[in-house]
């Protein structure tokens, strides 16, 4: 949805009155403009209508998991998503973030840091490249799609593999090290004792390499970082 004003448009998906209540108000005094849904249903309705720039999604729904929604949402839309909860172990915050989530905030919050992760969050789709598409090999990444094809085949992508090849895609033939990897996908996370960003690695892998045991495109430069090639 455009506001006239062009202010961002954020849905909040919550159904706890408290935070629901303090977020349409704190939000909208930040220069937001806030719709708000308490169950995925009412959520499913408003993605289609209101089209909204950042999504922030509670876990636990009365009609379902919030993760699952994540997942829905990404199929049709490419609004981000900060998913808002009370579930605060590092297994619930890796699962958040490997099924799609651009970030994960748990309650109580400040709503100063929240309103700052949502800001970083939009500023962030002025960061890739100004092509629309890059070509390399047989690959074919569309920005604007969202879609990833070596020749005619389309590759599935979740949406943080699509980031990550996005950033290495945009540094086609050049190393980009764990750091970077972390910082622009993750936001610097600090997720002790998980392998998420090498796992995300190996499947890729497993979707663009022939071979992927003995890798073409994908590489590992041990003790840096990454580097993709034609």
């Amino acid at each position: 949805m455009v506001d006239p004003e062009g202010r961002s448009v954020v849905l909040v998906v919550e159904d706890e009155e408290s935070y629901q209540d303090a977020l349409n108000v704190g939000l909208t005094l930040e220069g937001f403009v806030v719709v708000a849904a308490t169950t995925i249903g009412e959520a499913r309705k408003l993605l289609e209508k209101t089209k909204p720039d950042l999504i922030l999604l509670d876990v636990m729904l009365p009609d379902g998991s919030g993760i699952d929604f994540c997942r829905e949402i990404y199929d049709t839309s490419a609004a981000p998503v900060i998913m808002v909860s009370a579930r605060a172990s590092e297994v619930d915050i890796v699962l958040g973030l490997e099924i799609g989530a651009t970030d994960y905030v748990t309650k109580p919050y400040r709503l100063r840091e929240l309103v700052a992760r949502m800001r970083a969050v939009l500023r962030r789709p002025a960061e890739v490249g100004s092509s629309d598409e890059i070509i390399f090999g047989p690959f074919r990444i569309n920005f604007g799609r969202r879609s990833f094809n070596r020749g005619e085949q389309v590759i599935e992508l979740s949406r943080k593999e699509f980031e990550l090849l996005s950033l290495l895609a945009t540094n086609l033939g050049n190393v980009v090290t764990r750091e970077v990897c972390l910082d622009t996908v993750w936001w610097g996370l600090e997720l002790s004792d998980t392998r998420t960003l090498d796992t995300h690695i190996k499947r890729l892998r497993q979707k663009i390499e022939l071979d992927p045991a003995n890798p073409r495109h994908l590489i590992t430069i041990r003790g840096v970082g990454y580097r993709l090639d034609a």
